[in-house]
C-alpha cells in the first residue's frame, strides 16, 4: 500500500476523489506537469499563492490571461486550461443561480451578477433585456473602461431591445473602487437612457451599480 507521505494528486483522487484533493492538488492535475524546476503540486501552489487569497483557488479569477503567461512554467496552453477552468466555474455558478434570479428585485439582481463583476479592474456596463413577464432575455457587454454618457451607445442599446422583442432594459456597471456610489456620469447616463426608453416605450428598469459585495439601485436612490 502507497505511503500516504508521497500519495499523489493523481492517486488522492483515484482513492479518495476528487473532494479530497486541495485547491493545489485541483490544479497540479489540470496543469499536468512542472517544469525543470518544481513539479505541477509546486507550480500549483506558486500560482495560488500569487494572488491575496492565502493560496485559496478563488484567486485564479483575478489573474488575466496575460498575468498567466508571464508566469514561469505556464505557457499558452496552460494558460488556456486555466481560462476555461474559470469560465466554466463562473458559467456553471451563474445557471445555477439563473432560476431564483428575480428581475424585479434590486437585492436579487445584485446578487446574481456580484461575483461576475466585482472582481473586474475595470469599469464594465452590462445591458438586460426583460420581456414582457420580467425575464431575462439576454445579457450583452456594453462598454469597459469609464461610464461616460457620450461613449455608452444608446442608439445600438435599443436597436438591441427591439430585435429581441425587449419590453424593458436594466443597466448594470460595477466600481472597481469596492465603492457602489453613484458619480454624476452615472446618473447622466441614467437620465439619457431613461428618456430615450419613455420614447421607444421601452423603459428603463433600473440602473444597479455594484461594488465590493455591495450595490446601489439608482431606481430604489431616486436617482431617475
Amino acid at each position: 500500500m502507497k505511503n500516504n507521505k508521497y500519495e499523489t494528486p493523481y492517486d488522492k483522487f483515484q482513492t479518495r476523489g476528487p473532494s479530497a484533493l486541495s485547491d493545489a492538488e485541483l490544479l497540479a492535475i489540470i496543469l499536468r506537469n512542472g517544469n525543470r524546476n518544481e513539479d505541477a503540486y509546486s507550480l500549483a501552489l506558486r500560482i495560488l499563492n500569487m494572488s491575496d487569497y492565502e493560496g485559496k483557488i478563488i484567486g485564479l479569477q483575478n489573474l488575466s490571461f496575460e498575468e498567466l503567461l508571464e508566469i514561469e512554467g505556464i505557457g499558452m496552453v496552460k494558460a488556456m486550461c486555466i481560462g476555461c477552468i474559470i469560465e466554466l466555474s463562473r458559467r456553471m455558478y451563474m445557471q445555477s443561480k439563473r432560476k431564483y434570479l428575480n428581475l424585479k428585485s434590486p437585492d436579487s439582481v445584485a446578487e446574481y451578477f456580484m461575483e461576475e463583476v466585482r472582481h473586474l479592474e475595470v469599469e464594465n456596463v452590462l445591458l438586460l433585456l426583460v420581456d414582457v413577464k420580467c425575464n431575462l432575455i439576454k445579457t450583452e457587454f456594453l462598454t469597459k473602461g469609464c461610464v461616460n454618457s457620450s461613449l455608452i451607445p444608446v442608439r445600438e442599446i435599443f436597436i438591441s431591445a427591439l430585435k429581441n422583442k425587449a419590453s424593458g432594459i436594466i443597466l448594470i456597471h460595477n466600481h472597481p473602487s469596492g465603492d457602489p456610489t453613484p458619480s454624476d456620469s452615472d446618473i447622466d447616463v441614467s437620465l439619457k437612457i431613461r428618456d430615450a426608453g419613455i420614447l421607444m416605450d421601452i423603459p428603463l428598469f433600473d440602473h444597479i451599480i455594484i461594488g465590493d459585495r455591495r450595490f446601489v439601485s439608482l431606481r430604489q436612490n431616486g436617482c431617475f
